[in-house]
């Protein structure tokens, strides 16, 4: 079971990642583009270039903020019904959560409307362990690191970290926090 949670996390951190930074970056070059030709794209120099790629730096981790939301509801749909090492999770129908004489029936075809109610619960899992990282890190860094405060160091960066980290725990608590799925033997 273990190695089951993690290749399916393995799987959805590298979705996760290449989906939110791509989509980041295009949108970054897209404003960076923008905003030279807006301004009459003068001649290419140091300080064009300079400015160019401060402007990139500046957009970068706003994008991948929004960006990260968007991939977070995304990969979610691409964890159900792949077979790894004899699991897999299976997302049921809203009657077979409820009746639970009734047999299981499953999507086999998972639509993101589908997908909702699994994500607020799993999104407010993730927060929450999140959270419990982020208090962790304060209790580090008040008593081994000369920062003061949370800003001192706290980045998008930082959080993406955690929110790649707390994804193997969610995975594993989530057929208990969500009725809607299971793990079945494939």
């Amino acid at each position: 079971m273990g190695r089951f949670y993690f290749v399916l996390w393995l799987r959805w951190a590298t979705r996760l990642t290449l989906c939110s930074v791509i989509l980041a970056l295009f949108g970054t070059l897209i404003i960076t583009l923008y905003l030279y030709i807006s301004q009459g794209m003068p001649n290419f120099n140091s300080e064009i270039s300079e400015a160019l790629f401060n402007i990139f730096k500046f957009w970068f981790p706003i994008l991948w903020s929004l960006t990260l939301l968007l991939a977070l509801f995304r990969s979610l749909k691409y964890i159900f019904n792949s077979c790894i090492n004899g699991y897999e999770f299976k997302l049921l129908t809203c009657e077979s959560a409820k009746d639970k004489n009734k047999e299981d029936e499953t999507i086999e075809i998972i639509g993101y409307g589908d997908l909702v109610m699994v994500w607020r619960r799993w999104f407010m899992l993730n927060i929450w362990l999140v959270g419990s990282f982020m208090i962790f890190s304060l209790v580090y860094t008040y008593l081994f690191t000369s920062f003061n405060g949370v800003f001192e160091w706290f980045n998008i960066y930082w959080l993406f970290t955690f929110i790649i980290l707390s994804g193997y725990f969610s995975f594993i608590l989530l057929e208990s926090r969500c009725k809607k799925v299971k793990v079945v033997k494939c």
